[in-house]
């Protein structure tokens, strides 16, 4: 039996060769268009003499040459390794030798840093693509440097080379919020099953346009837009930055149907629509992953587009995208991310391994197994034991199953706040900062203390225009919570930090509050 996932792009370009497959800017290609370039990617490729298996880095933002480049890889049967275009050179010469990459395929822009990434990763001779700046005296001190161009002229690999079903496909580097991120292996046949069954649970066809906003080289993007855009021949808008103006003025211009994004993209592009009095009547549905969709923010995006129904499912990299999700309005339940896709199983369990009965006082770590579950962390044998065991994949959230067998997550076993003993929730204190009418944004997260252990802090981003100080605040919330949960200590700040695919990120927030510390302590030990 063989399978390649490259498939998907065939077999829409045989059903539908000049239906629009990418919109992107002013451009619009087609399957055929799109599968003929990936065809001569690939054959390029083959021609190198690279070995069944072999490790192609991409690193681009999300446009044309990002897809020509994951459907030749793939049609070749090598395996695709997506590296986020702002990693730096250190960051990149890990993933490089880490993975083993044989080519390195980069924007024109960024030559220096690749050179300098493949130098600090020990592989001096590993050929650079260079992507939208063709090789010119500027660049000469880069060596074996090929032109993106040249791939584009060669003779094209007519079929798909065939690939065992459980061959790895793509190569997913995890953010690595604890040690250095490691390679998530995600098989042709895993890929293919989460972005089939998940763009049926929501009727994605042919007539839907995609919002392509989610970057390609995450889990997210790459499974749930790109794969299941090419799975459903649906036509999909390539968003390269994320920018919400500009977003929401591509989404009007191509009509999107179907958003997919994390709660930071819903809630600033509402924000933008809110402030430019625009609608999208042909948005039908909006899904929410990647962390949890305050329920103040939720409203307000269906209040702002009344023809769309926005729902939340929840995933992660070692997933190939999706684990749970809601299927309609009718389907879903407040706060809840759903039910297990078809396939997949979901426990929840104690500190020892029980597995815990319904309830919302029933807390535990969040496991799953099925056809979804990567194969490893690439050559780390000792990681994936950790996190893999008995089939069930260990997620290290928290969460709850009610009654009727809808899941809730209520935060990552790391940011759990314990404050004098008492285990505080930081999304449960979160929910209430996002009903304050001058919150757009709120982060909760623990800080040291030395007589409490941990002391519950907020950072909180304002509306454009409100004003209100951290004392109202705190007094806000302290109406709403018990008095052991609400923070003691806001911060009212600008923005908050956030990765590249737009998820807050409290590891910095919390290093922020270290780092100030340290520096007090400083200040101190100098004055006395």
């Amino acid at each position: 039996m063989s399978f390649n996932l490259a498939t998907m792009l065939v077999e829409s370009r045989n059903a539908r060769p000049q239906a629009p497959l990418l919109h992107y800017g002013d451009t619009t290609l087609t399957n055929e268009e799109v599968d003929r370039a990936s065809a001569r990617i690939a054959g390029w490729l083959a021609a190198q003499g690279l070995q069944r298996g072999s490790r192609i880095a991409v690193q681009l933002p999300n446009g044309p040459e990002f897809v020509y480049c994951y459907q030749g890889a793939l049609r070749a049967g090598l395996v695709t390794v997506p590296l986020n275009p702002l990693l730096r050179p250190g960051e990149v010469a890990h993933q490089l030798a880490d993975s083993g990459a044989s080519l390195l395929i980069t924007g024109g822009d960024r030559l220096d840093d690749a050179a300098a990434a493949r130098t600090e990763a020990g592989l001096p001779r590993l050929p650079i693509v260079s992507v939208g700046a063709p090789a010119s005296a500027g660049t000469s001190h880069v060596h074996h440097l090929v032109d993106f161009g040249e791939l584009l002229a060669s003779q094209p690999l007519e079929r798909p080379e065939p690939t065992d079903p459980q061959d790895t496909a793509v190569i997913i580097y995890t953010s690595g919020t604890t040690g250095r991120p490691k390679g998530a292996e995600l098989t042709h046949f895993q890929l293919y099953m989460n972005c089939t069954i998940a763009g049926e649970r929501v009727g994605i066809s042919p007539d839907d346009v995609i919002l392509g906003a989610l970057p390609f080289f995450h889990v997210f993007g790459l499974s749930s837009v790109l794969n299941t855009a090419l799975r459903f021949g649906s036509p999909v808008v390539l968003v390269p930055r994320f920018e919400p103006s500009a977003v929401l003025a591509e989404a009007a211009r191509r009509a999107v149907s179907v958003f997919i994004g994390v709660p930071t993209m819903f809630i600033a592009v509402r924000q933008a629509a809110a402030a430019a009095g625009i609608d999208l009547p042909t948005l039908r549905c909006g899904i929410s992953g990647g962390a949890p969709m305050p329920g103040r923010s939720l409203q307000d995006f269906e209040a702002q587009f009344p023809a769309a129904v926005l729902l939340e499912g929840y995933g992660s990299t070692e997933s190939a995208s999706v684990v749970t999700a809601s299927r309609s309005a009718q389907d879903r339940r407040a706060g809840s991310i759903g039910k297990p896709i078809w396939g997949v199983e979901v426990r929840i369990v104690d500190e020892s391994g029980t597995e815990l009965p319904a309830g919302a006082a029933n807390v535990g770590e969040l496991h799953f197994r099925g056809h979804n579950v990567m194969k490893g962390y690439f050559r780390q044998p000792e990681k994936t034991a950790e996190s893999l065991r008995d089939g069930w994949f260990h997620t290290g959230d928290l969460g709850y199953r009610d009654e009727d067998g809808y899941l809730y997550i209520v935060d990552r076993k790391k940011d759990l706040v314990i404050r004098g003993g008492y285990n505080i929730y930081p999304r449960e204190v979160e929910e209430v900062l996002y009903t304050h009418p001058a919150v757009l944004e709120a982060a909760v997260y623990g800080e040291p203390d030395e007589r409490l252990g941990e002391e519950v802090v907020a950072a909180v981003a304002l509306r454009p225009g409100a004003q209100a100080t951290p004392d109202e605040i705190r007094e806000f919330v302290k109406d709403s919570v018990a008095a052991y949960k609400y923070p003691r200590r806001v911060h009212i700040v600008d923005d908050l930090p956030k990765s590249a695919n737009g998820k807050i990120l409290k590891r910095v927030l919390r290093r922020s509050a270290a780092d100030g510390a340290a520096a007090q302590a400083v200040r101190t030990a100098a004055g006395a």
